[in-house]
């Protein structure tokens, strides 16, 4: 999952597609916690500080900086990457819990799991699979599905 400061991989998958500029603020590490992270995506501009990283448990954590892009409060997401040993393959897991309305609830966890983490995780997969960072031998990403439990109320 490194570098933490770029998602090189996202390019082309749903918001991403317009990605034009991705940058760490105040010349922080990508990987230091505190890092935010800054992506001008067509116009828009998303700003992601770092809460947790663990090269151990292969995952970092994170939430928005600032005004978030939705109409949600104190969203936290997590990433994991988790050796698959039976096929040299890897587990990715990614989820997250906010808080919003109510009566928008089903709304937004929709909206993350089919426009934010399935299109995500897509993308990873097919950057992967063409020799990505990791290189050929990392083709297979296992996504667990997503569902409404994976999310916060």
């Amino acid at each position: 999952m490194r570098p933490v400061g770029t998602r090189q991989w996202q390019e082309g998958s749903g918001q991403w597609q317009k990605l034009t500029e991705t940058d760490i603020e105040q010349g922080k590490a990508g990987d230091q916690v505190g890092a935010v992270r800054r992506v001008t995506s067509g116009g828009n501009v998303i700003r992601q500080v770092l809460l947790a990283h663990s090269d151990i448990d292969r995952s970092y954590t994170y939430g928005f900086c600032g005004a978030p892009p939705f109409p949600v409060r104190d969203y936290v997401a997590t990433i994991r990457v988790t050796p698959a040993l039976a096929d040299e393959g890897s587990f990715v897991e990614w989820w997250a819990t906010f808080d919003c309305a109510p009566e928008e609830r089903d709304k937004w966890v929709k909206h993350f799991a089919t426009e934010g983490f399935a299109k995500w995780l897509a993308a990873l997969r097919r950057y992967l699979s063409n020799g990505g960072r990791h290189g050929p031998h990392r083709q297979q990403a296992a996504a667990r599905p997503v569902t409404t439990s994976d999310y916060g109320t």
